[in-house]
């Protein structure tokens, strides 16, 4: 547990930056239904990833890193949420379910990095 497990990559326009994924590294992409965004899961690419229309304006050139989210798995998301906030942390997305799979959320860090948690739902 607390390793990193999951990446994201966000896009102003996702099927374009899916096609330059495909064509790059032969990624194949699949679209989730049921989530309150739209997002795809990335097929073999080393470890899980996803793809997803990106939440809020990019960052402008030259005012810092533009890049891949990372999603560490716990084994209690709510615990790790309570300890991230105690130690200057903030949310960034609240938690929501990715049906079937996990409890997702995003943090920002005391230096603003945004990191995800998850955790895996168990049935």
């Amino acid at each position: 547990m607390n390793s990193v497990q999951f990446f994201e990559i966000q896009a102003d326009d996702p099927e374009s930056l899916i096609a330059f994924y495909e064509a790059v590294f032969a990624w194949s992409f699949l679209k989730q239904e049921g989530m309150p965004i739209d997002y795809w899961q990335i097929q073999n690419a080393g470890i899980n990833g996803g793809l997803l229309k990106r939440p809020a304006p990019a960052p402008s050139a030259g005012s810092g890193t533009n890049a891949f989210t990372c999603s560490m798995i716990v084994e209690d998301f709510d615990a790790t949420a309570t300890k991230i906030q105690a130690n200057g942390g903030q949310i960034a997305m609240p938690k929501f379910l990715v049906p079937g799979k996990c409890w997702q959320g995003y943090f920002l860090d005391p230096e603003q990095n945004v990191f995800g948690l998850f955790q895996v739902v168990t049935e």
